[in-house]
């Protein structure tokens, strides 16, 4: 099966979620992603999820989200010999994919100067909380850490909760989407000219271009955003209402949609009010619409009211848990939730999402997240290291595997997620 990025590797150093994200969805599209772990313990997220067994056995549930399809090699890179087997491996690659604070590799003597002197053709991403430059660029930096540093807390609730955090770690993700972007558009550029690149993602960054509405109306007329709860800032009636059995989004931003929400409910008055007879009026008296569509919506429920408003071109639904979503048809259908193949005594199958995108043919779900180190023996010998070779890097610790040198030497299964080359 042809997937977008078919023969394209990846050497993953990232850790946790913004740098595996990424490469997750480039695992998706067909690229080979080889996890590099520490052989000590391995990406941090192995520990990570609501599953305490699986989390001791270094399979978290937090791990499993973002790295099934992918292979895992265990080298200690600060060791002289680690550093020797990966850089045989950087001569390989197409990708390397890492989130260390700025200059670690480079102290590491892996910096981008060194593996693009060897790997010409090497596209380097590095994901940073603040860039590889700028007086906070050695800083620490987790998720909810940006989220704050970036304006985005400061608008996200109402004028009584806020500043509040998003539900999800939304900096770190829309991080490892931006690198994703990224690196897919440099191996673009690296298949014609042969030419590969640095990129510099910063979290912060990031997360402020995807804050693009709210900081163009500060930069460009003056406004100081403010926190509205539920409401949109750019239109009304356009937020959360309450019906007879919950809440329900409506989002009426054209004038021809609010026409049809006020005849559905029953108040063609509305649209003749002077106080909501245009745009700008709807949104400089919002507290009072709001008020008026609230006492309206009060006489069905959130179900009627979502069929009726979509039925009339109204945009409305609503407000679900997570379980309730991956319940819905919408997604049944689609196929977005995926079950990996079974574990040997598993008691179930975990399951995973889809990314945000489908292509235009269907493709299988991917191999089981990798065990720390399972496909550490087999690169060593495709990098020509000996049986007894790669007995001494695993016994001194320099390389880790899951059995301590059976796998590849028994019998063998190919590489997690790409076929031997």
């Amino acid at each position: 099966m042809s997937l977008p990025l078919n023969g394209v590797r990846v050497l993953d150093l990232s850790n946790v979620l913004a740098g595996p994200f990424c490469g997750y969805h480039l695992a998706r599209l067909g690229a080979e992603v080889i996890k590099i772990e520490n052989p000590k313990g391995g990406d941090l997220a192995r520990r990570l999820g609501a599953d305490a067994e699986r989390a001791e056995r270094l399979q978290g549930l937090s791990f499993v989200a973002v790295n099934a399809g992918k292979q895992s090699v265990a080298l200690d890179l600060k060791s002289e010999a680690g550093r020797d087997v990966f850089l045989r491996m950087v001569d390989q690659a197409d990708v390397l994919l890492e989130n260390f604070r700025p200059n670690v590799m480079k102290r590491l003597g892996l910096g981008f100067e060194v593996l693009s002197a060897r790997n010409p053709r090497l596209v380097y991403c590095a994901i940073s909380g603040f860039g590889q430059s700028g007086p906070w660029a050695g800083r620490p930096a987790y998720d909810q850490i940006v989220q704050g540093l970036s304006g985005a807390m400061s608008v996200t609730g109402d004028a009584q909760s806020a500043p509040l955090r998003t539900g999800f770690p939304i900096s770190d993700t829309i991080a490892g989407l931006t690198a994703g972007f990224a690196i897919s558009s440099a191996l673009v550029e690296q298949r014609q000219t042969g030419r590969g690149r640095f990129i510099d993602v910063s979290l912060l960054e990031a997360t402020l271009a995807a804050m693009g509405w709210v900081v163009s109306n500060h930069l460009n007329a003056g406004v100081e955003p403010q926190p509205m709860g539920n409401q949109n800032f750019t239109a009304a009636p356009s937020g959360t209402f309450r019906t007879a059995t919950g809440p329900l989004n409506i989002a009426a931003n054209e004038h021809k949609q609010y026409h049809a929400l006020c005849d559905i409910i029953g108040r063609p008055d509305l649209k003749t009010d002077p106080r909501f007879s245009r745009r700008d009026l709807r949104k400089l008296n919002r507290n009072a619409l709001n008020d008026e569509l609230n006492e309206s919506l009060q006489s069905r429920s959130a179900e009627e009211w979502e069929a009726a408003l979509n039925d009339a071109g109204v945009p409305a639904g609503r407000v679900l848990s997570v379980a309730e979503v991956l319940q819905e048809k919408q997604l049944r259908d689609r196929h977005f939730v995926e079950t990996l193949p079974a574990e040997p005594g598993a008691a179930q199958p975990l399951r995973v999402t889809r990314p945000g995108f489908r292509l235009d043919e269907d493709y299988p779900a991917p191999s089981q997240p990798p065990v720390l180190g399972a496909d550490t023996e087999r690169w060593l010998a495709r990098l020509g290291y000996s049986y007894a070779d790669i007995e001494d890097l695993v016994a001194s610790g320099v390389a880790g595997t899951p059995n301590h040198g059976a796998a590849y030497w028994s019998g063998l299964r190919a590489p997690r997620g790409g076929a031997e080359t």
